[in-house]
């Protein structure tokens, strides 16, 4: 059983690692203060081929693993989550749905410019009054001749209103079906009349990265939108949400060990009666517990995307994956805050924005109850509920 990455991957570990601690570290603050989308920064991203890593070559991109991917996120996310998710959502949300169930027109329009981080794409999913509940959704398509007509609205849509942003897929009700809706997923260009992009959300984190609210109100698209089989919109939203939730992992693995290094450090310089705080065994087990968790968070990551790489069944593993990582990255960034004392709770310390990045890892891509309940599921335990997206 061999547990090292391959050679090629850490030498790409770390050229992603350079670039977050000599680029994105030293602007993260800033564009955290302001709530400013970080452009210029996730331009440079692009032109370090992150946004490609994993579409196609015949795309533009580089073909790469999908375990590359998650140690690029991963290792944003060290500094800053809200480029780390940039790149999560870029990629994960905005460009698969294309690579996976696009025509050829449709990949050979979209994926060129995303693999080229030159287009940011968007995932049209949650509702403000669905939540994980995707089958609850009432955003509509109907045909009228040629073309779609949609009419609703999503909530806590990221990457749809930044500079970059040129598509959202928007998941919709298309029809009804023996036991339920059918969902089919249609591709809408930004700046389609009918399209209305609303404004930023005040977060407690993720504050650099795009969210919004999104509204169709009559707005009409070709037939030729659509974005695989119609009515396999929720079988491949699923399939999606699956691999998202390992990128998500990755990202509080990233997080986690960002607040490790900082307590390291900080532990290693204050001083408290007469001696490095480091030296005391009080600090010496919070940081010794903070280190265990992350190395397990991130064999569980890596054992995910491998799972994935391998075409077998990570469906369950990935929910644990979640489920543990975004625990653990809440945990460390808490007693990060508490290692650094007052200075936790500083904004000039990076470990006061990593607590408040930390909470939404229990929330988005299927909260932690969610995470359960797929657990208890794939344990063949009966639903407790109907059976959800998350």
């Amino acid at each position: 059983m061999d547990f090292d990455l391959p050679p090629e991957t850490e030498e790409f570990r770390g050229v992603v690692r350079d670039f977050a601690d000599d680029v994105v570290r030293p602007a993260a603050g800033l564009y955290d203060a302001r709530a400013e989308f970080p452009l210029e920064v996730v331009r440079q991203m692009g032109g370090l081929g992150l946004f490609g890593l994993v579409l196609p070559e015949a795309y533009g991109g580089a073909g790469a693993e999908f375990i590359t991917l998650c140690v690029a996120i991963e290792e944003l996310a060290r500094v800053d989550s809200s480029v780390a998710i940039t790149l999560s959502a870029g990629v994960g949300l905005g460009a698969m749905p294309f690579a996976l169930f696009g025509t050829e027109e449709q990949k050979q329009t979209w994926l060129p410019p995303m693999a080229a981080g030159e287009a940011l794409g968007a995932f049209g999913l949650t509702e403000a009054s669905g939540g994980s509940d995707v089958e609850a959704l009432r955003t509509t398509a109907r045909r009228a001749g040629d073309e779609w007509v949609i009419d609703g609205s999503k909530a806590f849509i990221t990457n749809a209103g930044t500079p970059l942003s040129k598509v959202v897929t928007v998941a919709a009700m298309t029809g009804r079906r023996e036991g339920g809706k059918e969902i089919s997923a249609i591709a809408v260009p930004h700046g389609t009349p009918g399209f209305t992009v609303g404004r930023e959300y005040r977060k407690l984190g993720w504050r650099a990265s795009d969210t919004r609210e999104l509204v169709f109100d009559g707005c009409r698209v070709p037939g030729g939108n659509l974005v695989g089989a119609q009515g396999d919109g929720y079988r491949n939203f699923l399939r999606i949400l699956d691999s998202g939730r390992v990128a998500i992992a990755a990202l509080a693995v990233g997080l986690a060990q960002g607040c490790l290094d900082e307590s390291v450090r900080y532990a290693g310089q204050r001083t408290a009666f007469g001696q490095a705080i480091g030296s005391y065994q009080a600090i010496q087990f919070k940081l010794a517990d903070m280190a265990t968790k992350v190395a397990a968070a991130r064999d569980q990551v890596y054992k995910a995307a491998w799972l994935r790489q391998q075409g077998r069944p990570f469906k369950a593993v990935a929910s644990m994956a979640k489920l543990f990582a975004s625990e653990t990255a809440m945990e460390c960034a808490r007693e990060a805050v508490q290692i650094h004392g007052g200075y936790g709770f500083i904004e000039e310390f990076p470990v006061a924005r990593h607590f408040r990045d930390a909470k939404i890892l229990e929330i988005g891509e299927g909260t932690s109850e969610v995470q359960r309940m797929l657990i208890a599921r794939e344990l063949g335990l009966p639903d407790s509920v109907p059976p959800s997206g998350g």
